[in-house]
């Protein structure tokens, strides 16, 4: 019987594997995945943030009218500070002008391979006005605070 060596094989998979891995890394196709700063090396064995978590931070951050000053100062990353900040008669975080009567957090995407997490914020303009749809962005990575990381205010279907 003739014996064969199966170390290149699993050598070529493994290697195709990283190559693939590194790859959904940098090719996240999510919403507006041109808007989000992914972080600079993800750790796909670290420890991230859940959808449900992701949810339950971005439900405390809108609350019903959009994040408060401290929640503004505290839990957003410092781009994203940056980026509101040169839009200072337009509430960046908001998507908006003035303040919603209402905000609903939809379902949570995560993508574990680019370290972001997000989901389709709603807000509500008063009976029979219309509403709006943007897309919030957080940072999965549990080692850090969880933070909201980036905004696109083109609606998620868009």
């Amino acid at each position: 019987m003739m014996r064969t060596s199966r170390r290149p094989r699993r050598t070529a998979l493994l290697a195709a594997g990283l190559l693939a891995t590194a790859g959904l890394g940098l090719g996240f196709a999510g919403p507006a995945s041109a808007a989000v700063d992914r972080p600079s090396s993800v750790d796909p064995g670290g420890k991230q943030y859940d959808a449900k978590q992701v949810r339950h931070f971005l439900k405390s951050f809108y609350g019903h009218h959009g994040p408060s000053a401290w929640e503004r100062e505290h839990l957003v990353t410092e781009e994203l500070k940056e980026k509101a900040a040169q839009t200072p008669d337009y509430d960046l975080l908001l998507c908006a002008q003035n303040t919603p009567e209402d905000i609903e957090i939809g379902p949570v995407t995560t993508a574990a391979s680019a370290g972001v997490g997000w989901a389709p914020v709603t807000t509500h303009w008063g009976e029979g006005q219309d509403t709006q749809v943007f897309t919030a962005y957080v940072g999965l990575d549990a080692s850090k605070p969880m933070k909201l990381t980036d905004i696109s205010c083109q609606a998620p279907d868009a």
